[in-house]
């Protein structure tokens, strides 16, 4: 058996899928950067620094995949890995559980707004909804998590969550006490941009969107280097509705059953683009379109998508069976 073989059968046995070594490999670089620029002086720089927060922002992305999908076949490993996790954005990765495959999933909390809906902010001036986006979402997002761990039978849940807290606020907490300032300027401005961005990223893919239609709720973000970066996150729609595929496999669904159904202006070729051109190059909110009118054309063959009841009803299904 060759040396390339022995490897992929060893990843095989702790990974679920091989396309997990990317999303572990950009978690690890984040942590050795972070250790590095406690630890290593030199490694205390304005680059090293602005690295760390676009890796912080990436280990909020493979939260979202992980809380949807474990990366590892066993379960003890996928809990501890919600903790690691947790150290890199300082908040309990579990918290995506009830925040994002419950709710934000669905668009509501039982009749209740989304938690992280654009709609909560309303600046005339657009950048500033962008930039004060996570001031008023992350406390809405939170008292919700509050809320629903609080609820009889959720017991395991607040035991995670707990670990996560724990080991987030400690590991952080035994760094400030190693080296205060470092601590404080090259990890928790990292941390807490991640975690930050991540919020803002409702904002991104739902604002202007019909949130009430079954494929013009999203906007996506097609670029081939984004999306190799970010784990096939830019394919909003089909993550959506198909919570249930790997990330690996959203590229190719979006093309088969997302794209006869949405409209044109809800496929963005690049992220950085839309960002200049929606908040940097005008002032105002751009005025929402039709655009669930794309479904309802002629042409458009019949979906099988269930409704989000039974979307939901599933989540929960699988969260009760999950060991």
């Amino acid at each position: 058996m060759s040396a390339g073989t022995a490897t992929h059968n060893a990843e095989s046995r702790i990974f679920k899928h091989p396309a997990e070594m990317r999303q572990f490999g950009l978690v690890l670089t984040y942590l050795a950067l972070l250790f590095a620029m406690v630890f290593v002086p030199a490694t205390r720089t304005l680059p090293c620094l602005a690295l760390a927060c676009a890796l912080s922002f990436l280990n909020t992305v493979v939260i979202h995949n992980h809380l949807h999908q474990g990366m590892f076949r066993s379960h003890s490993l996928n809990l501890a890995w919600r903790c690691v996790l947790s150290f890199g954005a300082l908040y309990p990765a579990s918290a995506n559980i009830p925040s994002h495959n419950l709710v934000h999933h669905h668009f509501e909390d039982e009749g209740q707004p989304d938690w992280a809906a654009p709609e909560r902010v309303g600046f005339k001036w657009h950048l500033l909804n962008l930039l004060h986006f996570p001031n008023v979402a992350g406390p809405h997002t939170f008292n919700g998590v509050t809320r629903w761990a609080a609820l009889y039978g959720r017991e395991d849940f607040r035991r995670q969550y707990t670990r996560e807290m724990v080991f987030a606020f400690g590991l952080t907490g035994a760094l400030l006490l190693v080296d205060f300032w470092a601590t404080l300027f090259f990890v928790l401005i990292p941390q807490l941009y991640g975690a930050r961005c991540i919020l803002r990223i409702n904002l991104i893919q739902h604002d202007g969107c019909d949130t009430t239609s079954d494929y013009n709720h999203s906007r996506n973000f097609v670029g081939r280097l984004f999306n190799w970066v970010m784990c096939n996150n830019g394919y909003h729609t089909i993550h959506h509705n198909r919570a249930g595929l790997h990330w690996s496999d959203l590229a190719k669904e979006h093309e088969r059953e997302v794209l006869p159904r949405i409209d044109p202006s809800l496929d963005e070729p690049s992220m950085a683009l839309y960002l200049l051109r929606t908040f940097v190059l005008r002032f105002t909110r751009p005025v929402a379109r039709a655009v669930a009118l794309a479904e309802q054309r002629a042409s458009v063959p019949a979906s099988d998508l269930a409704s989000r009841a039974e979307r939901r009803q599933s989540i929960e299904a699988e969260l009760r069976a999950a060991p």
